[in-house]
């Protein structure tokens, strides 16, 4: 039995199956978990969350960026 690192929850894994690099899903809070350490077992946050936040937020400048040209044609059509 080994508890998420960020919520706490105790997660119910098979130890003796989970080798070093392997990725989990807290059922508790829902975070992306890796072993660590398999002697004894650690888990850490996964870093999907934070690349994840980093893709949308360029998706959102690129949108941004067309929302912006379409104005500035509508400017250029009412002249």
């Amino acid at each position: 039995m080994v508890n998420c690192p960020l919520c706490d929850a105790a997660m119910d894994v098979d130890e003796e199956e989970l080798d070093e690099g392997d990725a989990l899903v807290c059922e508790e809070c829902g975070a992306s978990l890796n072993v660590s350490s398999v002697s004894p077992l650690e888990l850490t946050a996964g870093d999907d969350d934070d690349d994840f936040e980093d893709d949308d937020e360029d998706l959102d400048e690129d949108y941004d960026d067309e929302d912006d040209e379409e104005e500035d044609e509508d400017e250029d059509d009412e002249e």
